[in-house]
């Protein structure tokens, strides 16, 4: 992402609700871990909703582009062990 120079550096923001998994909230600016963390609680958590807060600079993140999807996600077409399909699931088997 791109930083203006009249604008703190952005951070990503996590919040864990309950027992829920992490889910991404939003972007805020903060000078640092602490202002982030901060700030995101301000923001994001008001009513107490949050139980955890995770922030992550947005210059660490790492990601594919649309126009990467196919030469990224296309080897996985050509391996059919990650398709059970070649045998029999045991009987009483859960969550497999």
């Amino acid at each position: 992402m791109e930083n203006n120079n009249d604008q703190l550096p952005l951070w990503e923001v996590f919040i864990q609700k309950g027992g829920s998994p992490f889910k991404h909230e939003g972007s805020i600016h903060a000078s640092d871990k602490n202002m982030a963390l901060q700030n995101a609680r301000d923001i994001y958590t008001r009513r107490g909703e949050g139980r955890l807060i995770w922030v992550v600079p947005s210059s660490s993140i790492a990601a594919t582009t649309v126009e990467e999807e196919a030469e990224f996600f296309d080897p996985a077409d050509d391996k059919i062990y990650r398709h059970p399909t070649f045998y029999k699931m045991p009987e009483g088997a859960k969550n497999i």
